[in-house]
């Protein structure tokens, strides 16, 4: 979006664009509007991350609009929650796009990280909490982050976490996803010092209440420092984390600069 508004600006510096033609572009360039969607456009400028589509409750033909509005800027698209008669609309209507079916994102043009970016490691705790970790997954890999994955390493059975101390001490963010008791974050909160994002899931039986058991005993874990997320919003968790390695970054570029 930043790039865009300067080669605008430039544009009508150079005379190669007329003022009211910029002037024309400019009404579309903060928001635009579809009659059943209002597009932020400016997002990405104010934000640094572009909209993203959430799909649910969105017709096929909602979506692919949306979509094709959002693939004529730059930058990333990613849609959430995505189900299969929307999915199949948007490849067919935008092919270069890249479909998971387990975590229900559809996304475009995301970039590849450094090879010495920050990791965000996203950790489940069981293979039922999968769909809910992709989606953090993806969302954090969209927006640029390097992203491992370490799964099904419940407090069922402690020694399949311990023994991944090292990829757990590597990482610079840490999503853990967990449903029934919601254990896990508290676990990898008391490993680590990094921070630690909490995702609980709907997984579990009838006094899990959807959900409600593993956000209460996160909330009220006792390792400091840990944050907890809504149930089962892996989006949300992967663009906290997202938002955390663009601050190192940030960090790092400042520290260097001043050295």
């Amino acid at each position: 979006m930043e790039s865009e508004l300067r080669a605008l600006l430039e544009a009508v510096r150079r005379g190669d664009l007329p003022l009211d033609a910029a002037l024309e572009r400019l009404k579309t360039l903060p928001s635009e509007d579809l009659g059943f969607a209002t597009l932020d456009h400016h997002r990405a400028l104010r934000r640094g991350f572009p909209e993203v589509v959430f799909g649910q409750g969105k017709t096929p033909e909602q979506t692919v609009a949306i979509v094709a509005r959002l693939l004529a800027r730059e930058g990333p698209v990613l849609a959430t929650r995505v189900d299969r008669a929307a999915a199949d609309a948007l490849m067919a209507a935008h092919p270069a796009g890249e479909h998971d079916p387990l975590s229900r994102t559809v996304r475009w043009r995301w970039p590849e990280p450094r090879a010495d970016a920050p990791v965000v490691l996203v950790v489940s705790a069981g293979t039922s909490d999968l769909p809910v970790a992709e989606e953090a997954a993806i969302t954090a890999s969209t927006f640029g982050c390097a992203v491992e994955r370490l799964f099904d390493v419940g407090v069922a059975g402690l020694h399949r976490l311990l023994s991944q101390g090292e990829r757990l001490r590597r990482a610079a963010v840490i999503v853990v996803v967990a449903g029934m008791e919601g254990a896990l974050p508290s676990v990898v909160g008391g490993l680590v010092d990094v921070p630690v994002i909490a995702v609980p899931t709907s997984v579990g039986y009838g006094a899990s209440f959807g959900g409600l058991a593993a956000l209460l005993g996160m909330l009220n874990t006792c390792s400091s420092g840990v944050t907890v997320v809504n149930i089962d919003n892996g989006f949300g968790a992967g663009y906290a984390a997202a938002v955390l390695i663009r601050s190192l970054e940030r960090a790092r570029t400042a520290t260097k600069e001043s050295e």
